[in-house]
């Protein structure tokens, strides 16, 4: 047996030998977890990063360049300047899941009780992430309209779930402007979609990117299908009051037995045009809420103090005037469709088909007359209305949003032809807008 230098040599080596082994093992291990496995690509991440990379009109992401009401503005400052600066309770300021139970309760007819059936929540987006985290498991079915808001899909399966999907299908071309009630689900279709692994289904009422309202007949179908086959409705309504026309909001809770099996989320951003104050509830029976609880008080667990209390303050003061002229909501409304309606008449305007919205923020546009030239894009499947945008945001200085993006990958290629605007923007932005368009005007269409 070797002693002294040469073994102390061999016994090094060896000691080298298994910690670089070790390493090696270490840094072949997967690092991330296999719940977020294709789910990094991020279309505002993507789009948001290319229209700060050069000089824009932008009217893509969703939110007002536009101030939220002064009332609110002042709320805020009174409670960042009283003492409203540290924490208050974790599932909701006392104040906000009060003024939030007796509001929509009001609406939807149901006694609410506030702090066992409100959670207040930071932004509709964790509302929606509590909900998936909550009541979906592995394996459970959760159906998607579409076109979608796109973390649906992948909040379902970040928690195991098995996204399952439904088209809304645009009616024949009657020589008319389009509207978004001209797109619709087949009631056929969407019944073969429940089956025993249904655990949810995603409702989005106005529906971002279409605008769809859907009407007391719609909802009442999906109603119908939750109760015969025990599913959960998560009913995202965060355009609620932004409903244009002689349209109006149904709010799916308020049908006979779905109340005890739906939670709806709502946004004090689109509430009141603070989308950077990220204030979000949701709303449904105890038995449920309490599930999501359990998710917001192990992740977010808080919410800014400050901003709830402007909320709440707001919302007492829109519960004072609710449906008279001069309510926020109302005005904010009539100033929407005011907006909506000039970029529509401007699309149409340059050869372009819009699909007139009845609710909400967005309005999206048919492309297929369109001929550009695109280049040639190094990702062979990148969908042709990405690269109309990316060229459109770098040759014209006007950004949108592809609409592919809100589709599942199995029904992406039939939608690839129209691409998202945003209206909630200043006059002056939409001028801005409608100049570019005009300018393009001449080399739009094929003659």
């Amino acid at each position: 047996m070797l002693r002294g230098p040469a073994h102390t040599i061999i016994r090094n080596s060896s000691l080298i030998s298994n910690i670089l082994l070790r390493k090696k093992v270490t840094m072949s291990r997967q690092i991330h977890s296999r719940r977020i496995e294709g789910l990094d690509k991020n279309i505002w991440v993507e789009f948001t990063q290319l229209a700060a990379d050069h000089s824009v009109v932008n009217l893509g992401q969703g939110f007002p360049d536009f101030s939220p009401p002064n009332f609110l503005k002042d709320a805020f400052t009174r409670a960042v300047n009283g003492d409203f600066n540290q924490y208050t309770r974790a599932f909701g300021h006392p104040p906000l899941v009060n003024i939030l139970a007796k509001f929509f309760g009001k609406l939807l007819e149901q006694d609410i009780e506030p702090f066992t059936e409100v959670l207040v929540t930071v932004g509709a987006y964790e509302a929606l992430f509590c909900f998936f985290q909550a009541l979906i498991d592995d394996e459970d079915e959760v159906i998607i309209i579409e076109p979608f808001f796109d973390c649906y899909e992948s909040m379902a399966r970040m928690a195991g779930g098995h996204p399952v999907y439904i088209p809304l299908h645009p009616k024949p071309e009657s020589g008319r402007l389009m509207t978004s009630a001209d797109w619709v689900l087949d009631p056929a279709e969407l019944a073969n979609k429940f089956n025993k692994r249904t655990k949810a289904i995603v409702i989005n009422t106005p529906n971002n990117p279409l605008g769809k309202v859907f009407n007391h007949e719609e909802l009442q179908m999906i109603a119908d299908l939750c109760l015969k086959h025990n599913v959960l409705c998560i009913s995202d309504e965060v355009y609620e009051w932004l409903v244009y026309d002689a349209n109006r909001h149904v709010r799916i809770a308020s049908l006979p037995g779905m109340w005890e099996r739906t939670i709806t989320v709502g946004s004090a951003g689109k509430t009141f045009s603070a989308t950077g104050w990220k204030v979000g509830w949701a709303i449904g029976p105890k038995d449920i809420i309490r599930h999501l609880q359990t998710v917001h008080q192990n992740s977010n667990y808080h919410c800014a103090t400050a901003a709830q209390q402007a909320v709440a303050e707001g919302f007492v003061k829109e519960f004072g005037r609710l449906g008279a002229p001069d309510s926020y909501f109302t005005n904010l409304r009539q100033e929407l469709q005011l907006k909506r309606d000039q970029l529509a008449a401007c699309l149409t305007s340059v050869g372009l088909k819009p699909i007139v919205p009845e609710g909400g923020y967005f309005l999206i546009v048919d492309i297929s007359a369109v001929k550009v030239d695109l280049p040639v894009s190094t990702d062979t499947e990148e969908p042709y209305d990405y690269r109309f945008v990316k060229w459109l945001i770098t040759n014209k200085g006007l950004v949108t949003i592809p609409v592919s993006a809100f589709y599942s990958s199995e029904h992406k290629k039939g939608f690839e032809n129209f691409i998202r605007f945003c209206f909630v923007k200043e006059d002056s932005t939409l001028s801005k807008a409608e100049q570019i368009l005009q300018e393009w005007k001449s080399t739009l269409l094929t003659q």
